[in-house]
């Protein structure tokens, strides 16, 4: 196998995150404008959330945590990718971590159910973890 095993996963996490960006703003600007909702520069974000429907601000949510414990992820997929961990083990790790992350993703976007989202957060996090410690052992060893 080569180093692409583990940059296909970064990359499938990637798009998904511009198919949420896309999602995202399908629904905010009809929102916006069915809510007529004025776009003042001195409102908070906290203000102008409060006034977007709570089925259009879970998109954007989702999308702003796409930006961050999956940088975790970037950075260790990278990481094992530079020390040559190309196993299957690693790749399937790697493919677990984004498959959770596009399903919390479905479920914050769609349904929004906070146990259900929390269990595949703690599952992705537990992946990232076991991904984690596969590079630590790499690097010890090396």
């Amino acid at each position: 196998m080569s180093h692409a095993v583990l940059l296909a996963p970064v990359v499938a996490l990637v798009l998904w995150t511009f198919v949420m960006w896309t999602w995202l703003y399908a629904t905010r600007i009809p929102a916006i404008r069915r809510q007529r909702i004025r776009l003042d520069p001195s409102q908070t974000k906290e203000e102008f959330n409060a006034q977007i429907p709570p089925q259009a601000r879970w998109k954007a949510d989702n999308y702003n945590h796409l930006h961050e414990q999956p940088t975790l992820f970037y950075a260790i997929a990278l990481t094992l990718a530079q020390l040559g961990a190309n196993d299957t083990a690693t790749a399937a790790l790697a493919w677990a971590y984004v498959a959770l992350r596009v399903v919390h993703s479905l479920v914050q976007a769609s349904s929004n159910v906070i146990m259900r989202r929390f269990a595949l957060f703690v599952a992705a996090s537990a992946v990232l973890f076991a991904l984690t410690l596969r590079a630590a052992v790499l690097l010890l060893a090396g």
